[in-house]
């Protein structure tokens, strides 16, 4: 069963910057993409970047352009969103998702595209 946890939320100020960290476990294989997203208050599920184990990324979300960057850990299972330049609209609870038996990242993130998610962690950006 693959689970997704992820940590390292809290609160900044704007301009600031933070690290989330996706624990992933029961992955299998080499064929695996993860995502991050993040959903605000009164808003829909936003994907932001994916990336596969090999290390290709893609970006779901022209806002996080620039600013925010994914990367990856294999050897200790672990996906990671550095967020740079963070603004008070960026305040959201941040998740990972997983969708497995692929090489690529979806052309599209949503609950079609992926497969098993994260709770999430929740990230304030105020002054």
């Amino acid at each position: 069963q693959v689970q997704l946890v992820e940590s390292g939320g809290g609160l900044v100020q704007p301009g600031g910057s933070l690290r989330l960290s996706c624990a992933a476990s029961g992955l299998n294989g080499d064929e695996y993409a993860i995502a991050w997203f993040r959903r605000a208050p009164g808003k829909e599920r936003e994907g932001l970047l994916c990336i596969t184990r090999s290390g290709g990324t893609t970006n779901y979300a022209d806002a996080v352009k620039g600013r925010f960057t994914i990367s990856s850990d294999n050897a200790k299972n672990m996906v990671y969103l550095q967020m740079n330049n963070l603004k008070p609209e960026d305040t959201a609870v941040y998740g990972c998702a997983a969708t497995l038996l692929t090489t690529i990242c979806p052309d599209s993130f949503s609950f079609l595209e992926y497969d098993y998610w994260g709770q999430g962690t929740q990230v304030t950006v105020s002054s």
